[in-house]
């Protein structure tokens, strides 16, 4: 038996070595080596044609972001916060993308590699434009540049033609996403959803303030009075669906009530331009395609 096993190892090994070797790196592609903590970086970097390293998070980057999807060859480098950082040396990284939100991790980052750190929906500033700077940049980066003009034009051409499609009348809309059964985030000014609103000629319901996210957690009361249609952005929190099926308060939300409420998948709120046409896209398909209530 011993040596059956011996002579089935030896059959096995060289075919496990070639798969190896055929795992598309990004070295393989002729590409640099990037490595990121961050979604938003992320989505980019694949849009943009490029394999991460390293991602941290991979399961929750699925139901968040959803798209588009990490390679296979992506590592997961464990929390956002507490990456892996035996793992992230271990890949050789030739750069490490990071946002300000993790700059507390740059010190231990820049000991594995060069550490570049990217601002989005920066205060006081204007979103879109930001938008295209942050994939400019990661494009040189990356060594994607050409790719990366090639994204902002599809973008805006793909908008473009998403607000052709629209009625003509369209209700001012409210979007939220849920954080439990009685409070949701509001979108507003500043954030990614308003931005794209804005590129459709939509309007947005929420006059409110907003964080430097471009969004308010508020509860469910601040929306009865708001003359709007609701707009919800998927993933709901473990046993929300089911609570708010037994929520007098949100059973009686106009759109609830008369049937017109929007359900989007999980579209990233803090993205770049990838997530900005999904969310434009699955909007718009959502307010040509579903009834519109009274």
């Amino acid at each position: 038996m011993p040596d059956a096993l011996a002579r089935l190892l030896r059959g096995l090994v060289p075919g496990l070595l070639l798969a190896l070797v055929l795992v598309p790196t990004p070295r393989a592609l002729g590409q640099p080596a990037v490595a990121t903590l961050d979604w938003t970086l992320a989505e980019t970097l694949v849009a943009l044609g490029v394999t991460p390293a390293g991602v941290a998070q991979r399961d929750a980057y699925q139901a968040w972001v959803r798209a588009p999807r990490l390679p296979e060859a992506t590592v997961d480098l464990g929390l956002r916060s507490q990456p892996n950082l035996e793992l992230l040396a271990s890949l050789a990284p030739e750069r490490i993308l990071i946002s300000p939100m993790f700059a507390h991790l740059a010190p231990r980052l820049s000991r594995i590699a060069p550490v570049s750190t990217l601002s989005l929906y920066t205060p006081d500033r204007e979103t879109w434009p930001q938008l295209r700077e942050l994939t400019r940049e990661v494009g040189r980066l990356a060594e994607r540049e050409a790719a990366a003009e090639r994204l902002i034009a599809e973008t805006e051409t793909r908008l473009a033609a998403l607000r052709h499609r629209l009625p003509a009348r369209v209700p001012p809309l409210l979007v939220v996403q849920f954080m439990d059964e009685r409070h949701v985030r509001v979108f507003g000014e500043g954030g990614l959803y308003q931005a794209v609103m804005e590129r459709l000629g939509l309007e947005n319901a929420w006059r409110g303030e907003t964080n430097a996210w471009g969004f308010s957690l508020v509860g469910l009361e601040r929306l009865a009075g708001l003359e709007a249609r609701l707009v919800v952005v998927e993933p709901y929190p473990v046993g929300v669906e089911t609570a708010l099926a037994d929520s007098g308060l949100w059973q009686q939300q106009p759109s609830v009530r008369n049937e017109s409420l929007i359900t989007l998948p999980p579209v990233w709120s803090f993205g770049a331009l990838p997530s900005a046409q999904r969310f434009a896209d699955h909007l718009v398909a959502a307010l040509t395609e579903a009834p519109h209530g009274d």
